[in-house]
């Protein structure tokens, strides 16, 4: 095995009560912990302990009228991962970002100081949002399209590495004698102008330990893909099974040659969300519970978002409506996964109360019950046959199912020589292997 790929890599996906649908029905769950910071602190702390590399918070800018049977709001990114990064030493702390609905100086400025308090543990899932709830909670009638959000979005980051260069290294003089606290020949301003920003800059922040915050992409479509080689140090994507994972993972590493990036600048770390038992029946039992608990009403909401087409008028034990769907080209909010869910309806020739179950647990990411040995025999073998760098770890409910998998699973894979028994560093870069981005600043100083 190549030393880039020696060990895995492992992120927390936080979100409220967990990652099946049902989980704050679980007798465990206490979905009013869903805006309580000691509660996200807690699970930060079961994630540290395991020394995974990273968590990470979603975010969303509309409220669905799903709120009526799931837990769907959530704390504001930036805000939770400050008081996470008091709460903790080591773990990274990934926030989602859109760029469709703010702007580069804003974000640019945030992560910096995300990175300042947290010590260098701070990454950015980079997204372009999805649905016209979203863009009229910001003075616009509809959201984008896809390839303009992407346009956007390049621009965006253009935008933001560009302030996040203007301060060199040695920018901090700090000479009280001289009364001297910065040489402004070594801050530079970014004099930004595109089709879609135009920022001056500087910043008005010190280059951050990590020089700029660790760079996500989430997304799984043609633009997505080669948004991720070109710009991103990390890609959480849905790969179904093994044979889905490897494509996906050779095609985005394919592509990277072409803007002069090695394979292993970009890790691939596919959503997993492992139901653990002490046996394999257990597990499937728990996994059983669980669908139990899941509201159709809540599925067809899901899923009509998704499809951008109303499902509520179809029986729920009838064939997915496949031929009534409008077409991907046509689709503005998430092109990847609304082709995965097709193919998946159409392959397994599912219901639509099917395919709300079949996606209730992972919600197209890849989900799995047994016992910590199984669990992490799968893993392994994705590792290997380079499905992926990692998992983005998704627990179906929390805290139990966390604890389960770093008191289980996470030992098994250190007992194979898959993951770390100790944090070697201290930032999220160095948790992930990547390198010091080395500033591009400009030669007309501030």
């Amino acid at each position: 095995m190549d030393q880039a790929r020696s060990r895995l890599h492992l992120n927390l996906f936080i979100l409220n009560t967990g990652h099946h649908e049902a989980s704050w029905r679980c007798s465990e769950a206490a979905p009013e912990s869903a805006v309580d910071v000691g509660y996200y602190q807690k699970l930060a702390r079961i994630a540290e302990s395991g020394k995974m590399d990273s968590l990470f918070v979603a975010d969303a800018y509309a409220l669905s009228r799903a709120i009526k049977h799931k837990v769907v709001n959530g704390l504001e990114p930036f805000t939770l991962l400050a008081a996470l990064a008091v709460a903790t030493e080591r773990i990274g702390l990934i926030a989602t970002v859109s760029t469709t609905y703010n702007e580069p100086f804003h974000v640019a400025r945030k992560f910096s100081s995300l990175d300042h308090i947290s010590g260098g543990r701070a990454g950015w899932n980079i997204v372009t949002s999805t649905g016209d709830a979203s863009a009229l909670n910001f003075n616009i009638a509809h959201h984008p399209g896809h390839s303009d959000r992407y346009d956007r979005a390049r621009e965006f980051l253009e935008t933001a590495t560009g302030l996040w260069d203007g301060w060199s290294e040695d920018a901090l003089v700090l000479d009280k004698a001289a009364g001297v606290y910065a040489d402004t020949g070594q801050i530079y301003a970014a004099n930004y102008k595109g089709k879609h920003f135009s920022v001056r800059g500087p910043l008005n922040l010190p280059r951050s330990p990590q020089g700029y915050p660790v760079l996500i992409q989430a997304g799984s479509s043609e633009y997505g893909k080669e948004f991720a080689a070109q710009t991103a140090e990390a890609i959480f994507t849905a790969q179904n099974t093994l044979e889905e994972g490897r494509s996906f993972y050779a095609d985005v590493k394919a592509r990277m040659s072409k803007y002069g990036r090695s394979a292993d600048e970009l890790k691939v770390l596919p959503g997993f969300s492992p139901i653990i038992g002490d046996t394999l029946a257990e597990a499937r039992d728990k996994e059983a519970e669980l669908d139990a608990l899941t509201i159709p009403e809540y599925g067809l909401i899901r899923l009509s978002n998704l499809f951008e087409f109303d499902l509520f008028p179809y029986p729920l034990d009838e064939p997915v409506p496949l031929a009534q769907l409008p077409d991907v080209s046509v689709i503005k909010g998430q092109k990847a996964r609304y082709q995965m869910y097709v193919e998946l309806a159409r392959k397994e020739k599912l219901t639509i109360r099917q395919l709300i179950l079949r996606t209730a647990a992972g919600r197209g990411h890849f989900t799995m019950a047994g016992t910590a040995m199984q669990i992490a025999d799968e893993m392994e073998g994705w590792f290997l046959a380079k499905g992926a760098d990692g998992f983005n770890v998704m627990p179906p409910y929390f805290p139990g199912g966390l604890e389960l998998f770093v008191n289980r699973v996470i030992p098994e894979l250190q007992n194979r020589g898959l993951f770390r028994t100790e944090y070697e560093g201290r930032t999220l870069r160095e948790h992930l292997g990547l390198k010091f981005p080395a500033s591009k600043a400009g030669q007309l100083a501030f």
